[in-house]
């Protein structure tokens, strides 16, 4: 079986500290084996500063499974990372980048099973010139990079409770009906739909589909996004077979018998999607990429570099997203 691999996300936030943290736990909570595409040295320093208990070792993928039980296996970056919690700093952003990049290579190339990614901060990456809005875009740009083939990259929010998946991502309010279409609804529920089944193993999944106005519009007395943009994609969704419904009044889809009538909610903007998830369980949620010619988990929340290095970060979310990424990886190639 396929090691995972973690990219370490940016040093001066908290990502090196749960992924100590979630090699200590593996045990308890019977994690699959991973290494880390990481600073051996800054890796041993900050478990030092924390107190870890957490012997390394130096490892390429194909040897990180034989010493996973007994040390964290770490494959070293080229570029050095500074070790200043709380403090990101621009001359990180190649080392970075750079676990990023050889996380996705190492699992196209099949030395691993799944890409996991520490979180990262974007404005020293800006800084440093990387030009992509964000994680997602630039794991899109690798996939098209190595296959020759362009990617959708469709952000999904994974609890145990609930699954949200924004159709318009990081997009500022007052732009998202002007940015909102009929394709892109649909192309983002297809995706959605194909990976549920392939990947998340449900033969049949339901796309509860969320309006964008009060009401859901109100038959256009609230705006007319919802009957002239998403209702059009609904329908065009459920001639090709999909399960879509709606457009459902956003403030009504998300209670626990609402919750219990669809296996993903497709929601217009950032917040719609991801407030709700996150309240129902902040700890246990996983952002999941979909629409990559590989698997991609992350914590779902961000640096935190104002407990960077104080020994108070849970690391609940990256050890939620290790096993789901383990368990999209047992179930890619055929739904059950």
């Amino acid at each position: 079986m396929l090691p995972l691999a973690l990219s370490i996300g940016d040093p001066s936030g908290i990502g090196p500290e749960i992924i100590l943290q979630a090699w200590l736990e593996r045990n308890r909570f019977g994690l699959p084996r991973f290494y880390v595409l990481g600073d051996p040295g800054l890796l041993a320093a900050r478990a030092r500063r924390l107190g870890l208990d957490v012997p390394l070792s130096e490892a390429d993928p194909e040897a990180a499974p034989a010493v996973f039980s007994e040390r964290l296996p770490v494959s070293p970056l080229q570029n050095r990372l500074a070790d200043n919690p709380g403090h990101p700093e621009t001359v990180n952003a190649a080392g970075v980048i750079e676990a990023i990049s050889r996380a996705v290579d190492d699992t196209m190339q099949m030395r691993a099973a799944a890409v996991v990614t520490a979180p990262i901060a974007k404005k020293p990456l800006y800084d440093a010139g990387f030009r992509f809005p964000g994680h997602t875009e630039y794991l899109g740009h690798l996939a098209e990079e190595i296959t020759g083939r362009a990617a959708i990259p469709v952000m999904m929010l994974a609890g145990p409770e609930l699954r949200t998946v924004p159709v318009t991502v990081h997009e500022a309010l007052a732009g998202v009906p002007a940015t909102l279409t009929q394709s892109l609804v649909e192309e983002t529920a297809r995706i959605a739909a194909r990976d549920l089944m392939e990947r998340f193993g449900i033969s049949a999944p339901r796309l509860a589909i969320a309006g964008l106005n009060p009401h859901a519009g109100e038959g256009g007395a609230m705006g007319t996004e919802d009957r002239d943009v998403i209702a059009p994609a609904i329908h065009a969704l459920q001639a090709e077979g999909i399960n879509a419904f709606g457009p459902l009044p956003a403030d009504t889809m998300f209670h626990a018998r609402a919750r219990q009538g669809y296996d993903a909610a497709l929601c217009m903007y950032h917040d719609q999607a991801l407030i709700p998830v996150k309240t129902i369980a902040f700890d246990e949620t996983v952002n999941v990429t979909l629409g990559l010619p590989f698997i991609r988990t992350s914590p779902d929340h961000g640096t935190a570099f104002d407990i960077a290095g104080k020994g108070i970060a849970r690391a609940d979310s990256m050890i939620a997203a290790i096993r789901l990424a383990r368990e999209l990886a047992d179930n890619a190639g055929g739904a059950r």
